[in-house]
């Protein structure tokens, strides 16, 4: 009974503390007792605000831990923690009395463990195969003898000596090398950006462009590689225009650059030997080809030539093809003269036929006839045009008179007369100059069929027998006896009779034979 009593006594006798004491009270208790620790778990919801620092979650199967990493420890940090990701984080506890709750700071991150850093690989992989990053229809073929090869890894290490060794053994190039950092802080980024700062490099630059990447690192834990496994790597591996062989580890070491990559070697010293082919080789190789080729050739030029052999013995020989030929040559040129007569005898009939039908008496008589009627068409017309025109200035002259006052008009009306006869004279003489040339033309045309008349002809003796048609008989041969016939003389014709037989035709001149056996020469 007593110690009812006592109790509520004794609770009474405690300090009384305010918040910030008894936050300050926790605090203090909490840092002293767990100063650092080691905590294991899988990171939860993770949170980046602007200011730097990192907040994220560590839990396990029944409990969250609140975790901070200020910004200049998640700056140093060699993993950037991501949400699923195993982890050993190393740091000390202590409350936020804003919030009413502990935290821990930490100092030191790393995956917990081989297995984690696996899982976190797969999650990644998965992630960027099914964006299409390691599909081969990506892969981009390797150049057979590249110029410029650039190389992507550490210059202290004996990677790029070896690289460089067996270029040198195989076929020697040159050789552009990036230097990276291969393991550590940083690794990832200098990686993507030596592979960027590759392709960003102009073709026509004072810097040439390489023709292919090796992208090489010597063997080591996963640890060591992870760099390689970075998504920035991955991605830039991709993106590359380049072609970019993976030499990253050694033959059982897999990396996600290798996926991404075009070809992946198992070891540096490999992807030298898939870059460029052996000079031995090649040269071997060039040297059987031009082997094979002469072979080719001569062996070619053996069927050729024999071919040749077995078309000319079917050929006949040159002094037939020529005989024929020959002998056909010369029958037609011991034709062409007499062609050559025959023809001009053509060409001299054709040409007096021509000349009779179209220059003969009537075609002059003809254009003289129309020359004339043309002459009197023009002469006919001249007297009412200028009747018309005569008349037209008078009545144009009656009008301006009508309509002006004589004092006024008097110097224009004499000027207008003036000008009016000055014009009928012009007319005048611009009617004769017309009329003239087509006169003298007519004068000259008739003068020249009077000269082309057979009546001149006929004034100087001879006469023209005409048929009872009419028609002039030409050939003694078309008279018959008891034919009447007209005799045209210059000043008129006389009726006449046929009597007797019909001539004897004159023989014809002889001609000299031609040299050839031919007609002579008309010329």
């Amino acid at each position: 009974m007593s110690d009812l009593f006592e109790a509520p006594t004794a609770r009474a006798n405690l300090p009384e503390l305010s918040v910030s004491e008894l936050s300050a009270a926790v605090k203090k208790t909490i840092e002293s007792g767990f100063g650092h620790v080691r905590v294991r778990g899988e990171v939860g919801r993770v949170s980046r605000p602007r200011s730097g620092h990192v907040y994220l979650d560590l839990k396990d199967e029944s409990a969250v831990l609140a975790t901070v990493i200020w910004r200049g420890v998640a700056a140093r940090l060699s993993i950037q923690p991501q949400e699923g990701d195993e982890v050993v984080v190393t740091g000390r506890l202590t409350t936020f009395p804003g919030a009413s709750r502990y935290q821990l700071v930490v100092e030191d991150m790393a995956y917990a463990g081989e297995g984690a850093l696996l899982a976190k690989l797969e999650r990644l992989k998965k992630a960027l195969a099914a964006e299409g990053l390691f599909d081969a229809a990506r892969k981009k073929p390797l150049p057979y003898l590249p110029e410029v090869i650039g190389v992507i890894t550490s210059p202290s290490g004996a990677v790029i000596r070896d690289i460089l060794h067996r270029l040198r053994d195989r076929f020697p190039r040159r050789v552009l090398l990036w230097p990276v950092a291969v393991q550590g802080q940083g690794c990832a980024e200098q990686v993507a950006h030596a592979i960027r700062g590759f392709n960003a490099l102009p073709p026509d630059g004072p810097v040439p462009r390489p023709d292919v990447l090796i992208v090489a690192r010597g063997g080591g834990s996963i640890e060591d590689l992870w760099g390689f496994n970075e998504e920035i790597v991955a991605r830039a591996a991709a993106e590359s225009r380049i072609p970019l062989i993976s030499a990253v580890g050694h033959e059982t070491d897999t990396t996600l650059i290798d996926f991404a990559a075009d070809r992946r070697a198992p070891t540096p010293t490999a992807a030298a030997e898939m870059a460029v082919p052996v000079r031995a080789e090649l040269l071997a190789a060039l040297a059987g080809l031009e082997e094979r080729r002469l072979r080719a050739m001569n062996r070619r030029l053996e069927e050729s030539a024999r071919r040749l052999r077995d078309l000319a013995r079917a050929l006949p020989r040159p002094e037939q093809l020529m005989a024929e030929r020959a002998q056909r040559l010369d029958m037609l040129a011991a034709r062409l003269p007499r062609a050559l007569i025959a023809f001009a005898h053509a060409k001299r009939g054709e040409m007096a036929r021509g000349a009779a039908a179209r220059f003969g008496p009537a075609l002059l008589a003809g254009a003289a006839r129309e020359r004339r009627r043309a002459l009197q068409a023009l002469d006919g017309r001249r007297a009412p045009a200028m009747r018309r025109l005569l008349r037209d200035a008078a009545r144009r002259l009656d009008e301006l008179s009508a309509r002006a006052r004589p004092e006024r008009l008097s110097p224009r009306l004499a000027r207008e007369r003036r000008m009016l006869a000055d014009l009928s004279r012009r007319l005048d003489r611009a009617a004769d100059a017309l009329t003239q040339r087509p006169r003298d033309r007519l004068d000259k045309a008739a003068r020249l069929l009077e000269s082309y008349s057979y009546k001149g002809t006929l004034a100087r003796g001879f006469a023209v027998i005409r048929d009872e048609d009419g028609a002039p008989v030409t050939s003694a041969a078309a008279l018959r006896a008891g034919m009447r016939v007209a005799i045209e003389l210059h000043d008129g014709a006389r009726p006449a009779r046929i009597e007797g037989d019909a001539p004897q035709p004159r023989p014809a001149p002889r001609r000299a034979a031609a040299p050839d056996g031919g007609q002579g020469s008309l010329f």
